[in-house]
Formats: structure tokens, sequence, C-alpha cells
């Protein structure tokens, strides 16, 4: 740090290329078999989690006397930590070397579910389920980065391209996971196994870390800004903070003075890591790249509808039509199954037509929820739910075609120099869309009479927020990235 922070004056940052002309190096090495497997797992664990707790709830309530406000941090402590540490956790993957934050992480997510999964009492849940996202928060943007510099060309497009598969099914199946776990009800441990299951993967997972992560870590050894880590840190709580808790309190004072509050803090982070900072957390370079600037914007879209269709269709299922978590699970795989069709040939799809494939994607999107809008018009509240099944469809094969392609975009032209930011930025976009979605949408369903009618204008306004997508993703360029360039003599290379 010394090294880096020779007085107290900011440091002239050091000459460097735009993002985007500078591809990172092709990787020395081939990348070992395992590779993919082990980042994916922790991956998949996330996701799964994220959505699984939502399948627990009522058994947690009735085993740990839990009360509404337990249950609730139940599941925003995880959201709240995960979105907090995400810019603050790419750093530290710059700056300690990917592959040991990684494993920090991992190691810190199996604990944490040890901890969900024996919690005596509703407290000690909260706390588990808080570590949990911060382990996840420490997880998060390794993944990407180290895709991102152990992959180069098409193997680097079917990695993201796998990634995104493993993302999409952890949402999508979360909850029909989560039922069948609950209804076998293995060893008597009822909720307690939607945790448990993690310890067996994730020391498995630990195990293969050494051997088959290479490790890398940013060209020049970032300084941590503990000012930007401060400030980052409080913006996104209160901003998230609020968007999680507001609607089921009624948006009090308190939640709007935090959304004031999260506004100033941005700006002042913003204005720190641009002029003030010697070694920003964000580096501002970033957005001078149309295919990251534009690729964000696509990504917040995206985002913004994803965790808020997978809420209101949850509460229509088991609020509107009375089914219990493993039949709500199973309506849930038909966006499984469109889903798993595209989503393993979406990095094909990308090279033949570029940008155009995520449009396409949110356009069937778009079509998918005008036609379940339609089934849930015309079966009422009697007529059966698998008439939505065509429709959630077509929506599973529009989502495959956007989520790994659109990460791709935004991370192919980052620099090498700058890969851990981009990471920490692009994860930190993708939990804060989720729950303002969460947020905006929550206006629309509970504003209008009846569950029936509330599912139907949600999905009626997270149609036309597909077509904004489609809008955005004209802004990104036409075409691919540049061939990769050799790396500067001396340059760091991952290594086994």
């Amino acid at each position: 740090m010394s090294s880096i922070l020779r007085s107290t004056r900011p440091a002239r940052r050091p000459e460097s290329p735009a993002p985007g002309t500078h591809p990172a190096p092709a990787p020395a090495g081939r990348p070992a078999r395992g590779l993919l497997p082990v980042v994916l797992t922790a991956t998949f664990m996330t996701a799964l989690d994220f959505f699984i707790v939502n399948v627990a709830v009522p058994s947690v309530q009735v085993d740990l006397r839990a009360g509404p406000a337990a249950v609730q941090w139940v599941i925003a402590g995880f959201g709240l930590a995960l979105a907090a540490g995400l810019v603050t956790a790419g750093r530290l993957g710059d700056r300690y070397g990917r592959r040991r934050v990684f494993a920090l992480g991992l190691a810190l997510f199996t604990l944490a579910s040890a901890g969900c999964g024996l919690a005596p009492t509703a407290g000690a849940l909260v706390a588990a389920r808080v570590l949990q996202g911060l382990a996840a928060a420490l997880t998060g943007p390794q993944v990407l980065a180290i895709l991102r510099t152990a992959y180069s060309g098409a193997a680097q497009a079917r990695a993201f391209a796998m990634y995104g598969l493993t993302l999409g099914v952890g949402a999508v199946f979360g909850q029909l996971i989560g039922g069948l776990l609950i209804r076998a009800d293995l060893f008597g441990l009822d909720w307690r196994t939607c945790f448990l299951i993690n310890l067996p993967v994730g020391l498995a997972a630990l195990l293969l870390v050494r051997r088959c992560l290479p490790e890398s870590r940013a060209p020049r050894r970032p300084g941590l800004d503990p000012a930007g880590v401060v400030l980052v840190t409080l913006a996104l709580t209160t901003l998230v903070l609020p968007l999680i808790q507001g609607r089921e309190q009624g948006w009090p004072l308190w939640t709007w003075l935090c959304l004031g509050g999260s506004a100033v803090l941005l700006a002042a982070f913003g204005v720190h890591q641009h002029r003030l900072s010697a070694s920003p957390l964000v580096d501002t370079r970033l957005f001078r790249e149309r295919a990251f600037a534009a690729g964000i914007l696509a990504q917040l879209a995206f985002w913004l509808g994803q965790a808020s269709f997978f809420l209101v269709l949850a509460l229509y299922l088991q609020q509107g039509r009375g089914l219990d978590a493993l039949g709500a699970g199973l309506v849930f795989t038909a966006i499984g199954l469109g889903y798993l069709l595209t989503s393993v040939t979406a990095d094909r799809l990308a090279a033949r037509i570029g940008r155009q494939v995520v449009a396409v994607g949110a356009l069937l999107m778009a079509a998918g929820l005008g036609l379940i809008g339609l089934a849930a018009y015309g079966v009422g509240t009697t007529g059966s739910v698998w008439w939505l099944a065509p429709g959630l469809f077509v929506d599973g094969l529009g989502m495959g075609m956007v989520i790994a392609p659109v990460t791709t975009t935004v991370l192919t032209r980052v620099a090498p120099e700058l890969v851990g930011s981009a990471a920490g930025v692009l994860a930190t976009v993708q939990q804060v869309g989720g729950a303002l979605g969460i947020a905006l949408i929550g206006i629309v369903f509970y504003g209008a009479d009846g569950f029936p009618r509330g599912f139907e204008l949600s999905v009626a306004a997270l149609a036309v927020l597909e077509l904004v997508l489609a809008a955005l993703v004209q802004l990104l360029p036409r075409t691919g990235p540049a061939p990769a360039v050799p790396p500067p003599a001396g340059g760091p290379r991952p290594s086994a």
C-alpha cells in the first residue's frame, strides 16, 4: 500500500490504453479441465440459496418460532450483504489473487451454510444468512474475472454460456429443488436440508480449487482505497435496504431518507473515484468503452425484470392459486426447459448475429410475458395453471439468449487491469437491479384488486421493460472485440 500511496495527495494515474483496445492476454497454457465445474459450483450455490429460502420460510416460522421481522431478515440479510460487498470483493481479488479470494469466499459460504442448517434460533439463522451473503460477494466477482482471464476467443464465449446456464438453472429450479428437499424430509431435517446440502458440494469444490484454478491478479497490485470502500458500502446499503423492506413496512420516513442519502453517497463515491482516489475501486475509464457502459444499462434492465417476475409468479401460484411450494416449482420447470434449450447455444448464436441475439431474446421474453398475461386472464381463478406453460416456455427461450451474451459483451473488451473492477460493478448491478425491480413490481402487484389482476398488470409492465431492453441493445457495438494481443514484456500471466 505504501508503495502506491507515496504522499497524502492523490497520485497521478498511470497512462494506459483505453478499455477495449487491449483485451486480456491469452492464458498461458490450457485451463484445467475442472476449472469450470469448480467456479460454477459456487455460482450455482449462490443462485440456489437466493431463491430456495422462499420455500423454507413457512417451516422456519414454525420450527424456530420466528416472527415476521425475523423471517424478513432471513431473506433480506443475504441480499443486502451480497449487494454491499461485491465492488470491494472485486478489488480484493485484483490485489490478493482471485483464486485465493474465491477459495476464502467458498469456504466461508460452506461454513455459513452449516450455520444456517444448524441454527437453534431465528437470530442465529439471520446472522448465518448475512455471513452467507458476504461470502457470496467474495466469490461472485472472482468467478467472472477468472472466466475472463483463463479463457479467450470461442472458449471464453462457451465458458460464459455455461455461467449463464448455471445462473439461470439455480434461479429457475431453486424453488423446485427446495420443494423436493422439504418433501423428502431427509433424516427428519425438514427445511434445514435446503442449507446443509451445500456442505458436501462446497467441500468437494474446495478440495479442487488449488489444482484446477489458475491464480491471477491485476497487472499492478492496486491499493484498497479505504475511503472508497466505506462510501460504496454505505451507498449500496442505504439504497438496497429500503428497497428490500420499504413496501412491507409501508414506506416509512426512514426509507425515503435512506434513498435520498444513497443518492448523495453515490455521487460522493463517483467524485472520489474520478478525482480523488489514487487507486479507485471503480475506475471511471471503464465507462469510456461503449460496450461496458451500454452493457451495464442492458444488464440493469434485464435484472429489473428477472427477480421481480419470479416473485410475482411465485405469489400468483402459491397465494393466488393455492399451490404448495413443490407444485409451484413444477410450473417453473416450463421456464427452465426453454432456458436450457437456448442457453447452451447462446454463444453460437451470438457469433452469428452479434448483439442482436440479446435483442431477439428480449423480444421473445416480451412475447412470452404477453402470452402469460393472456393465459392468466383467460383461466381466471379456477382454470388450470398449466395454460401458462407455453408463455413460460417462450419466456425461458428469451432468457437463455440474454444472460450469457450480455455478460460476455460487458467484460470481453475490458482491459486486463480493470477486470476485477468491471466484474464487481457487473455483479452489483445484477443485485441492485433485482432489488429495485422487486420494489417497483410490488407497487404494481399489491396495488391491484386481487392476485390474478395484480399478476396480469405485472407481466404487462415487465413485457414493456423487455422492449426497453431490446432498444438498449442497439447501443452496443455492432462487432465483436478486437483479437487478443500479446501481453507486455514481463506482464503477469495466470499461473497454475
